[in-house]
């Protein structure tokens, strides 16, 4: 496979990659959308978040006020320093030694990685390129695991002392405050609280909240925590409720996952254990098959 093919199959596969991605964002759009189908204004979550990568940044907890100029600029550079390196290992002729090296394997089991030696200066550059959206990825799966410990509990503790006879808000203000504050969970609802405290309405302060966590199933606990606020229903049965609801798509998530291990270990078994597996196996019998022939040839070319 030459470099340009390598190229273009480079090209085709993070253009894959991106339409998934684009894909995933959009279908998490219209499920929001409809859940809230009230009366939304235009900006998702405040005046100057604005744009899907602002919005992207926003829920990952970058929320200052240089936060996508400087992940642009970081993009750029990380995708600068991936061409520098993926030219300085074509250049240095890494590639060739990696293809002699994989050559050498007896077997030809070293020809199937060939073309990975080929494409290991654009997959350098590439993983250069995209390392600030793997960061961005990461804190962004570290505040969805904090909402799915940290929300069951905060909801058991606001059933129990709504159903002593305290008010959402005040119950809400005591378990923030024996709640760490650096959690992702604890910081959204204080900010529900601000917003309540500067005059803004409960529905729409949840709704806010909902946006700003940007999580199908806590969309649905803020949908039915506003329903029973708009009905008059009791809030401690809709709380537990919800608790409950929550533990259970945890331990359907875990179960999930844990079906998932035996499929993935597919590849690296395939990939890495295999090859070296049959070049251990059947090497010394193909060498030893080879060495045979040779000596036959040889006595039929000098009979």
């Amino acid at each position: 496979m030459s470099p340009l093919q390598l190229i273009v199959v480079a090209w085709i596969a993070g253009l894959f990659g991106l339409g998934v991605f684009v894909r995933g964002w959009l279908r998490q759009r219209r499920l929001q959308e409809r859940i809230f189908a009230a009366d939304v204004p235009d900006t998702l979550v405040d005046d100057d978040v604005q744009g899907w990568l602002s919005y992207w940044l926003y829920t990952a907890g970058y929320r200052g006020p240089n936060a996508t100029t400087l992940f642009v600029l970081a993009t750029l550079v990380m995708s600068a320093i991936g061409i520098a390196l993926a030219t300085f290992t074509y250049l240095s002729g890494a590639v060739d030694i990696q293809v002699q090296l994989l050559s050498a394997i007896p077997g030809a089991v070293g020809e199937v990685l060939i073309p990975l030696a080929y494409a290991s200066p654009f997959t350098l550059a590439f993983l250069c390129g995209g390392a600030p959206w793997l960061v961005v990825r990461a804190a962004r799966r570290k505040r969805v695991q904090e909402f799915e410990q940290d929300l069951p509990l905060m909801l058991d503790l606001l059933s129990t002392l709504a159903s002593a006879g305290l008010g959402f808000d005040a119950g809400l203000d005591r378990v923030l405050d024996v709640m760490e504050p650096e959690r992702a969970l604890p910081q959204e609802f204080r900010m529900f609280q601000r917003d309540t405290l500067a005059g803004r309405a409960r529905i729409d302060a949840l709704r806010r909240l909902g946006r700003r966590v940007n999580l199908v199933w806590f969309s649905a606990f803020i949908s039915a925590v506003v329903q029973a606020e708009q009905i008059g229903a009791g809030l401690a049965q809709v709380l537990q409720t919800q608790a409950v609801d929550l533990r259970d798509r945890r331990r359907e998530q875990a179960l999930a996952m844990a079906m998932q291990i035996p499929i993935k270990l597919l590849v690296p078994l395939i990939c890495c254990f295999f090859p070296g597996l049959m070049t251990a196996i059947a090497g010394p019998v193909f060498y030893g098959l080879f060495q045979m022939f040779d000596s036959i040839a040889r006595n039929v070319g000098n009979s």
